[in-house]
């Protein structure tokens, strides 16, 4: 059932105009309107909204902020299909595909402006694509959302297991128990406690993340990783579905899951992997293990078999990602690494 708007009026209407017009008890799909190509067709993000009839949170789900990455709108898309507004308290809004001309083009970036759409948060209403994009999505949050899921997946050269990212923002941000009792709902891998100035991170404003500005105006957020871009994985697709019905209910949004979660394993401090020598990067550890001492990730092999570099470790390491692709250049990216961690086993 679409919004009871006229298109002219639908058109200007942001996120949180649609979110309050939305009737109680149903479900809604429409669009925002961020602007257009040169040929006249409009660019729009699709907007869902699930409202309940009776009060609670506003639970925000955000999927394809890297137009690569498939699962989360897909694990979006299934929840939402799932959810029964007679028996749903508050509202759970969704921007599943949040950079379209990126997914249209397959590829990571705005292609229009070939800048990173989770690094450009909040946006302006007067810059370039990925600003307007932000601008959309997160004026409807700042408005109108309690808690935010951003969903991603790793890189599609990469194998990984589901696992959540969190913030350091600071003052005035949802406490680390508080997000961690959100994040537990997903059974992640791993839990990676993330600085945006740290330096084990990749280049960028990693501060424009979504999550981390939404940390910032005091709403509870994080990221949820699921699996590998560019491809559906429906094991990954169902973790994400299943995450998000018992964070739902840890929300008091729907009837609580039974199952309480189990300790989560908190990563304090993670790296890149960086091969130094190009060839071809032949995996010897899996994504989502601990790798130990002295044992290694993967070699790096030239044409005729000769081994260039063996890549271990001097203390055990937490698998988080690994590369699929074994064609490898001189710094390329070969694995993902936690380095500390602990097991945090809530309140």
């Amino acid at each position: 059932m679409n919004l009871p708007l006229t298109p002219e009026t639908q058109r200007r209407a942001n996120a949180s105009e649609q979110v309050e017009r939305a009737a109680s008890g149903e479900f809604t799909h429409s669009t925002l309107q961020v602007g257009t190509m040169a040929s006249g067709q409009p660019i729009t993000l699709p907007l869902l909204v699930a409202k309940g009839r009776a009060e609670g949170p506003v639970l925000w789900l955000n999927g394809a902020v890297h137009g690569d990455e498939i699962n989360g709108i897909l694990a979006i898309s299934d929840f939402m299909a799932g959810l029964d507004c007679n028996n749903l308290a508050g509202t759970v809004v969704a921007t599943p595909i949040s950079n379209p001309t990126a997914l249209d083009a397959r590829r990571k970036r705005v292609p229009q402006d070939d800048q990173d759409l989770d690094q450009s948060f909040p946006g302006s209403d007067a810059g370039m694509l990925a600003q307007l994009l932000a601008h959309a999505v997160f004026d409807g949050i700042r408005q109108s959302a309690d808690v935010v899921v951003n969903f991603h997946t790793m890189n599609p050269l990469f194998s990984s297991m589901p696992y959540a990212v969190y913030k350091d923002a600071g003052d005035g941000a949802p406490g680390e128990s508080d997000i961690l009792g959100a994040v537990s709902q997903f059974s992640p891998f791993v839990a990676c406690r993330m600085s945006v100035t740290s330096a084990s991170e990749l280049p960028g404003n990693n501060a424009g993340a979504l999550d981390y500005q939404c940390l910032k105006l005091g709403k509870l957020a994080f990221m949820i990783e699921l699996g590998a871009g560019s491809q559906q994985q429906p094991d990954c697709i169902r973790s994400g579905v299943d995450g998000l019905q018992r964070l739902a209910g840890h929300l008091g949004m729907i009837s609580a899951n039974a199952t309480k979660p189990g300790p989560i394993r908190r990563v304090t401090r993670r790296t890149h992997v960086f091969g130094h020598q190009g060839g071809f990067f032949r995996q010897h550890a899996a994504a989502g293990t601990t790798l130990p001492a002295g044992q290694p990730l993967g070699l790096i092999q030239d044409v005729a078999g000769n081994i260039l570099e063996t890549i271990t470790f001097s203390q055990d390491v937490q698998v988080i990602g690994i590369r699929n692709d074994p064609v490898v250049h001189s710094g390329d990216r070969v694995g993902f690494v936690g380095l500390e961690w602990d097991d945090w086993h809530g309140q």
